[in-house]
């Protein structure tokens, strides 16, 4: 067997496996901040992505679009730290929220997480550190030294109290890598140059240094060649001996010339750096010693990424390849490798003393007891404190540092050993006893207690029941660390924590006896007892126990306050399951504390007790009140009433809400009889608390009864305001004017809407007040004026008319004037009383209650002093109006010149009257309807014809000229002759010749504008009259517009040619342009609507303007008469339109006469397209040598467009030229193919260097077979992997396999050879070349996509091959298959042998078991040999006992029967005894005891060979069955095996029974031998017994002189050892009498008395064991 590693590695992923792009795997894109997440850039179909790898969970991946430079996740949690360009964020995944976001004044170089909570941020000057709590800014650190300029920064590098940074950079210099390195102090704020490519910082516990050692270590490879490992200290800590400076040769061997340091990882639990360089070593260095441990290889590839692997405290890394990979010590190896191969035992002892590694356990315990024998205690004591996994703390080593004495002034081994031990760490659990009994034996609690709080002792629940003794509370402490929680709660409760025994309860799930537990703490503290029974009934988790034995607990120590409080606080959710303990809490107080049940029935929070009991309990106890919210019944009511004069009334009228509607009116009608005045104020509470369940006109005949105004007003007085019963409000209103307030009945008759006013009128006549205010109010509310004037002036209160009048409503004038018009009063009274009146009153309303009496006028003085008074009132003036229209007072003026009077009103008004003055009326308030009515009506067509043309109002002149109109004529007529002739106004003739148009007159308007044009007027040369006379011809009588047109000369053409266009006169408006001299225009109508070519050729040779022609020649080109257009062009000297030019004459072939457009458009404009079609037109009428001159020459045109063209069109002359021109090789290559130039093309597409132009020569080349030059195309591509599979179909498709073979094994050798090809070729070996293939796989295994060749075997049934890929894949498991599916090609013994161990589906273990037994049985056991640590042997056995075939594999069962299986054991046994094999049966049976031994007993008893029988009596005696074992022995005459057995029975009984059986058989010599076998199970009595019943005393005589000897000598040792403890004790009373008290030792500095010679002490019981 090879020597064992002292390390472990281990692969942990695979990224590529993964789905991560290979070309995403590197330093720039790939981040490992941590052993737990991996985090990857990369982009998948053009859309950027993080792949976030978490190793933590078996590799899960998570995707996300991200576009970042930079991501960086947290070490522990799913925290994302973003970084695009200068912009951080950080993100939390799992809450999906952001956490903090910084813009960045500099750009970043490199950044990585320092801790869990900070980032270090590196910029081209700066080091920053940037937390992601809080919103702070990044805060700079320190500034980069000038040596790190142009370096790219690799790391940085905190220490663990964040003092000291270290930045590492490299560069390539002189043909090397060079680190450079920064160290930083941040207390010291310098910084130090260093060269260097790796660093760390690290902290190391050192033999006797009281603090650790903080340490620097940094690799370096210098210009030399040579390499060092430094270690330094780094803040040096007071006390601790200084750390000697540490510089090791890093060896590189030869091959790795450029190697360099990498990277470095601390495993701060063993003390050890791990070193990694560029090309994939492994070194391991001890950081205390910087002794190199260990150095190989692990990657061939590089690693560039790494971190600390925290679960075995090593280094994980990832590699170029995309491998995760781990290096940690081999914790069962490592120390044996140290001791071994590098023969460093000091090394190995501090290695398994710092990470409690096995290996040098035996070197402890030797050193330990050399120095121990040569009396180094001290040294001894370090030895034990630092022995790995404590193997020497142990109860011996403490025994044997007591029993060893002190010399004088010397500290004591026993304190030696433990002062190590506490410097050392923690104690363990029998060394923190035994040091805490002397401490608390000489009264140091406070060194326990320091030593505590230190966590330097191991507590445990003896040593808690020691410091109990002692102190409680110190107890507590250590019972709580020691996690004894029931006697954590039995020391909280005496030391009277009742608080914190639910709380530690909780915390560690234990369940208390807290019935027994309160009822102790309530006979010795009642108060906390109460505290502490609320809290355990109120848990959050429910009740702890139960509320019945808390009261039970509290009553019997007749704490009845205590029971009541924890009562009602359990009781406050008012349960109804809780009944009976809210009766019993009731019940309680009633007897002994009536008040305090009052003040919680009071409350309210009980309600599910015992109604009946508790009502008669307050009865009894004189809480009346209480007993009636208690009783029910009508009887018991009644018989409490009498006392509500002790009850509170507020809550007495909340009482009555309980009752029905008869018991409550009953019971206050009861009230007022009894007495009315004392009760009255109650009784009107309750009515109006309850009036809408009592309803009010049941409570209204209640007060009535009683004849209570009093009452009843104030009992309505409380719901009227809110009240909607009209009855509420009537009987308010008499009980207010009954009890003489007036003015709350003013009140309600002004406010109230729900009266019937009629019935309060009538109450408020009868009533007779002194003040008629409230009748007056309800008058004038419902329009009872004439009523209320009657009345007033009836019965001589005329002075509230003028009250009413003045004061109160002064709108209601008319209305009372209008009465006291009726009744006859005196005018002059109705004057002065109009007079008085100083408010506004409705004028209109006022006139209208005058005019209908006919006495209109006697409101003339009144309106003059209106009008006196500057009134602009419209009715005041309407009103005067009326009156000089009736008395024909001169109205006209009046109408003419008031502007305040309603011209609508009036007008009506004079309508019958006066037309005239309704006309003057309607003109002056423009009441244009009205108006037309009236001068309709009166035949005033004359005034209609003015007003219509003065007012311009176009929907006026539309209700006159429609045609419904009869009278339209007439008034057209008056519109013509008169109106229009006095018109001076142009927009007065203009408005109403666009009502003439609008009301569709063209012959009325034609006829009114040639009078008004064509005839002398004001209006001949008026351009809008002459556009709209030719405008309206045109629409009604076209006939008429050449007419027109000649004769006038001042209209607007282009307007009236465009309308004449519109209404299809295409002559008319030819002429108006022709007229005017606009050809442009003149030639579009002969164009676009005449569509006379001809015509406009004629007129543009006659214009011959270039606009003209240009017009024309677009017509021509839309016509499609390309060279008359181009013609027509060329004469306008217009390349405006080039484009359209060259597409018509492209469609038409015209490229003759393109070529001469194009050569005049050149010569004005340098237009790239331009020029471009003039090149293609060259290439289309073969006028090459024009094309050669025309690329000699200066040009912008777009040649390799046109060459494309040229291309597509098969012009390839043509397009051979231009791609020359312009050296577009792989045009040109392409066209050479088409011009059959294959060699020509083959030489333009090597200088073209294009993929596709690659291909496309191949193609050809293939086509043509031409394959030489095939091949050479073909290398070019190949080299593109995505290229390579549509090469290989093209090659395969024309049959052509030996040729793309020859194409891709050429092409192997270039250097950028990849994958895909050596695939390729693997795959067409196997269709066309398998010989070939086998010797091709093994050569480029590694280069091979092995999946895809496994197919491709697969499909071509090539096995062996299959197997070597699959083996080659780490696919074991098909490997195996492959080769028993196809044995004949695949199988082969050895390789079988090796495969199989490595697969991971046990079941193909058993599947092979099969294959071997059917095809090569003779082989099984070489097979189980190698498999034997993976096989479940009992189902092994279970397929050979099947078939029947465990002899084939006798060698495999007995190689692993120490395995000690039962089916094993079984069949080998059962092999055994076919085979007749007695001692291989019984040696099996002996060691390999798992078995089935009395059913095999029973087999074997009936055997017929006699060993057989004894191994079947062996069995049974194995199994303690002794009687059947010694039967079996005595039938085959075997009486030593029986005698044995009954000796190993030590069953008296069996020996005794054996006995007898000899002396039954008469076998006296085995009497004898039987004495003596089975000595200690004979009773000497019994044996005597016998021997002289059967006369066999000789035979027994030696068995008892024995006995006799015995017997004798015990009896005088035992009075030796009586006499010397007799004197021993008298010795050592003596000295106790004699000997001085020992005195007190110091903690650490006098010996502490530990031990005393005889006073060994036994530790007390606490009283809670």
């Amino acid at each position: 067997m090879g020597e064992q590693l002292p390390i472990k590695f281990q692969e942990h992923a695979q990224l590529q496996n993964l789905g991560v792009n290979a070309a995403s795997i590197g330093f720039n894109t790939l981040t490992m901040e941590s052993d737990r997440f991996i985090c990857v850039r990369e982009q998948v179909n053009n859309q950027n992505q993080v792949v976030i790898i978490d190793l933590s969970t078996n590799n899960e991946i998570t995707r996300r679009p991200i576009t970042a430079d930079s991501v960086i996740m947290h070490p522990k949690a799913k925290v994302m730290a973003l970084k695009a360009q200068r912009q951080l964020q950080v993100f939390n995944l799992e809450l999906k929220s952001k956490l903090k976001s910084h813009m960045m004044s500099e750009d970043i170089v490199f950044w990585k997480w320092l801790d869990l909570k900070t980032i270090g941020l590196v910029t081209e000057q700066y080091v920053y550190l940037w937390s992601i709590e809080g919103d702070s800014a990044p805060q700079r650190i320190f500034e980069r030294l000038p040596s790190l300029a142009g370096c790219q920064i690799i790391n940085l590098r905190a220490s663990s109290d964040e003092k000291w940074y270290v930045l590492v950079g490299i560069s390539a210099k002189d043909g090397r890598v060079v680190g450079s390195m920064q160290l930083y102090s941040k207390d010291r704020g310098v910084s130090q140059p260093i060269e260097g490519h790796a660093a760390a910082f690290a902290t190391l516990s050192i033999a006797d240094s009281p603090n650790p050692t903080k340490l620097f270590t940094f690799a370096v490879r210098s210009a030399n060649g040579s390499a060092k490992l430094q270690v330094i200290e780094v803040d040096h800590h007071e006390g601790n001996p200084p750390f000697q400076k540490k510089a090791v040769e890093v060896f590189f061997p030869p091959e790795a010339a450029t190697d360099f340091p990498v990277a470095m990882q601390i495993s701060h639990k063993y003390g050890i750096i791990y070193l990694v360089t560029k090309m994939g070593f492994i070194h391991l260095y001890d950081l205390e010693t910087g002794t190199c441990i260990y150095m190989n290889r692990i990657s061939s590839e590089t690693i560039f990424v790494t971190a600390e692997f925290e679960p075995t405290a090593g280094i994980i890394g990832v590699n170029k390849k995309g491998q995760v990979l781990s290096v940690s010590l081999d914790e069962n190896n490592i120390i044996p490798y140290i001791i071994n191969t590098l023969n460093n035992t000091e090394l190995a002892l501090k290695l398994a003393s710092r990470g409690g590694l096995p290996g040098a356990d035996d070197l402890y315990v030797a050193r330990f007891n050399q120095l121990f024998a040569t009396g180094n205690f001290g040294e001894a004591a370090k030895v034990a404190a630092n022995s790995p996994r404590g193997i020497l703390r142990t109860t011996e080593t403490i025994e044997k540092f007591r029993q060893i004495p002190a010399a004088p002034n010397t500290l004591p081994p026993i304190l030696q050993y433990f002062g190590t031990l506490l410097e050392k760490g923690v104690l363990n659990k029998y060394e923190s006893l035994e040091l805490a009994k002397p401490i608390l034996t000489q009264n140091r609690k406070p060194l326990l207690e320091k030593w505590l709080k230190e966590d330097k002792l191991q507590c445990s629940e003896e040593l808690g029941d020691f410091v109990k003794q002692y102190d409680s509370l110190l107890a507590l402490s250590v019972y709580l660390r020691a996690e004894v929680p029931n006697k954590v709660v039995l020391c909280m409760a005496e030391n009277r924590q009742y608080d914190k025994i639910l709380a530690y309860a909780k915390t560690v799930g234990y369940t208390p006896d807290y019935a027994s537990l309160l009822y102790n703490i309530a006979r010795t503290d009642p108060e906390k007892a109460a505290e502490f029974a609320t809290s355990l009934a109120n848990d959050e988790n429910g009740p702890l126990i139960e509320p019945e034995k808390v009261v039970d607990v509290f009553q019997s120590q007749n704490m009845i306050p205590q029971a009541t409080s924890f009562l009602l606080d359990y009781l406050k959710g008012n349960r109804e399951e809780d009944a009976s303990l809210q009766t019993r809490v009731l019940e309680m107080n009633l007897i002994h504390a009536p008040q305090v049940a009052d003040a919680i029935l009071g409350t309210g929070m009980l309600t599910h007790y015992d109604k009946v009991v508790i009502g008669n309990l307050c009865e009894k106890a004189g809480l009346y009140q209480r007993a009636l919210e208690h009783y029910t019944d009508i009887h018991d009511i009644k018989r409490i009433i009498p006392f509500t004069h002790q009850m509170n009334a507020e809550w007495l009228v909340n009482y009555f809400g309980n009752l029905s509607v008869d018991q409550t009116l009953d019971c206050l009608k009861e009230m007022l009889t009894n007495n009315l005045r004392q009760n009255l104020q109650i009784v009107v509470q309750i009515a109006i608390k309850y009036s809408e369940q009592l309803q009010p006109h049941n409570l209204i005949d209640l007060f009535e009864s009683f004849k209570s105004n009093e009452g009843l007003y104030y009992y309505l007085g409380s719901i009227v305001n809110v009240s909607q019963d009209g009855l509420v409000h009537f009987k308010y209103i008499q009980a207010a004017c009954r009890t003489g307030n007036v003015r709350e009945a003013e009140r309600i008759c002004r406010e109230s809407t729900y009266y019937d006013p009629e019935k309060v009128k009538n109450f408020l006549k009868e009533a007779k007040l002194s003040d008629q205010l409230p009748l007056i109010i309800v008058c004038d509310r419902f329009n009872f004026v004439h009523d209320l004037v009657l009345y007033l002036y009836h019965n001589h209160l005329q002075n509230f008319i003028e009250t009413y009048v003045q004061k109160v409503n002064p709108s209601r004038t008319p209305e009372v004037i209008g009465g006291l018009l009726d009744v006859g009063c005196d005018e002059d009274t109705i004057k002065n009383l109009l007079l008085s009146v100083q408010g506004e009153l409705p004028v209109d309303k006022l006139c209208e209650e005058v005019e209908q009496r006919n006495r209109l006028k006697l409101l003339l003085p009144w309106l003059n002093m209106r009008v006196t008074a500057g009134s602009t009132d419209p009715e005041v003036y309407n009103a005067l109006a009326k009156i000089y229209i009736d008395t024909n007072n001169n109205p006209e003026p009046f109408l003419k010149e008031n502007e305040y009077y309603n011209p609508r009103v009036i007008g009506k008004y004079c309508e019958k009257r006066d037309p005239y003055l309704a006309y003057i009326c309607y003109e002056k308030g423009q009441c244009d309807y009205e108006l037309i009515h009236i001068t309709t009506e009166n035949s005033m067509f004359k005034h209609q014809a003015r007003y219509l043309v003065h007012r311009r109002d176009q929907a006026l002149w539309g209700s006159v000229l429609v045609e419904s109109n009869e009278h339209r004529r007439e008034l057209i007529d008056q519109i013509v002759a008169t109106a229009l002739p006095e018109c001076t106004d142009p927009d007065d003739v203009s408005a109403t010749v666009k009502a003439f148009m609008n009301a569709n007159l063209p012959n009325e308007l034609i006829e009114l504008l040639e009078k008004i044009v064509l005839e002398n007027s004001a209006f001949n040369d008026n351009k809008t009259l002459q556009n709209l006379l030719i405008f309206t011809a045109v629409k009604a009588d076209p006939s008429r517009v050449m007419d027109y047109i000649n004769r006038l000369d001042n209209f607007d053409a282009p307007d009236v040619a465009e309308v004449c266009i519109g209404e299809n006169l295409f002559e008319e408006a030819f002429v108006i342009y022709k007229k005017h001299n606009v050809d442009g225009n003149a030639i579009d109508v002969l164009i676009e609507k005449i569509n006379d070519l001809d015509r406009a050729y004629e007129f543009a040779e006659r214009s011959d303007k270039p606009d003209v022609w240009s017009k024309l020649a677009k017509a021509q080109l839309d016509q499609m008469h390309v060279k008359e257009a181009i013609d027509s062009y060329i004469r306008a000297n217009d390349t405006s339109n080039y484009m359209e030019v060259t597409r018509c004459a492209s469609m038409d072939n015209k490229y003759d006469d393109l070529v001469r457009y194009l050569q005049m458009a050149r010569k004005q404009s340098r237009e790239p397209f331009i020029e471009t079609e003039l090149l293609y037109a060259y290439a289309k009428t073969d006028r090459l040598v024009d094309m050669e001159d025309f690329l000699a020459s200066p040009n912008i045109a777009q040649i390799q467009e046109v060459g494309d063209r040229c291309f597509r069109s098969g012009m390839f002359e043509a397009a051979k030229i231009l791609y020359s021109s312009i050296s577009n090789h792989a045009s040109l290559a392409q066209t050479l193919v088409h011009l059959k130039d294959y060699q020509g093309a083959v030489d333009c597409a090597r200088k073209a260097n294009s993929t596709k132009v690659w291909k496309e020569v191949n193609a050809e080349c293939i086509r043509q077979r031409e394959f030489r030059l095939a091949q050479i195309c073909g290398l070019h591509i190949i080299v593109h992997a995505e290229e390579l599979d549509e090469l290989v179909k093209t090659y395969e498709k024309n049959g052509y396999f030996e040729e793309i073979i020859k194409l891709l094994e050429a092409g192997l050798g270039l250097e950028r050879a990849h994958m895909g090809m050596f695939t390729e070729l693997a795959i067409l070996y196997s269709k066309y070349a398998p010989d070939m293939l086998m010797e091709h796989l093994k050569l480029y295994v590694s280069r091979i996509n092995v999946p895809k060749a496994i197919r491709a075997c697969t499909e071509t049934h090539l096995w062996r091959e299959l197997v070597f890929l699959y083996v080659n894949y780490d696919e074991f498991d098909n490997a195996v298959t492959a080769m028993m599916e196809h044995s004949v090609d695949a199988w082969e013994h050895s390789a079988f042998k090796e495969i199989v161990v490595k697969v991971s589906n046990t079941e193909l273990y058993y599947k092979a078991l099969k294959f071997y037994l059917a095809e090569q049985p003779l082989l099984l056991n070489d097979l189980l040999s190698v498999m034997v640590p993976r096989l479940k042997h009992t189902r092994v056995v279970q397929i050979f006992e099947k078939s029947d075939n465990i002899p084939l594999i006798k060698q495999y069962l007995i190689s692993v029967q120490d395995t000690n299986n039962k089916e094993v054991n079984s069949a080998l046994n059962e092999l055994y005894i076919e085979e007749e094999d007695y001692e291989a049966l019984r040696d099996s049976i002996d060691h390999h005891d798992n078995i089935d031994p009395v059913e095999l007993a029973k087999r074997l008893e009936k055997h017929e060979l006699l060993e057989f029988r004894r191994i079947s009596a062996h069995l049974y005696k194995k199994n303690r069955r002794w009687r059947q074992s010694i039967a079996l022995s005595k039938e085959d005459r075997l009486f030593k095996d029986a005698m044995e057995t009954a000796a190993e029975s030590k069953d008296r009984e069996v020996a005794e029974e054996l006995l007898q059986y000899f002396i039954e058989v008469g076998k006296r010599e085995c009497f004898a031998a039987m004495l003596y076998t089975c000595y200690d199970l004979m009773r000497p009595d019994y044996v005597m017994e016998l021997s002289w019943r059967h006369g066999l005393s000789d035979f027994a005589m030696p068995y008892m002189i024995n006995i006799m000897k015995e017997q004798f000598t015990k009896i005088s040792t035992l009075d030796k050892e009586v006499n010397e403890l007799k004197e021993k004790v008298a010795k050592q009373e003596s000295n106790n009498e004699n000997a001085p008290a020992a005195p007190l030792g110091g903690a650490m500095g006098n010996p502490l008395m530990l031990t005393a010679p005889g006073s060994g002490m036994m530790p007390q019981q606490s009283p809670y064991m």
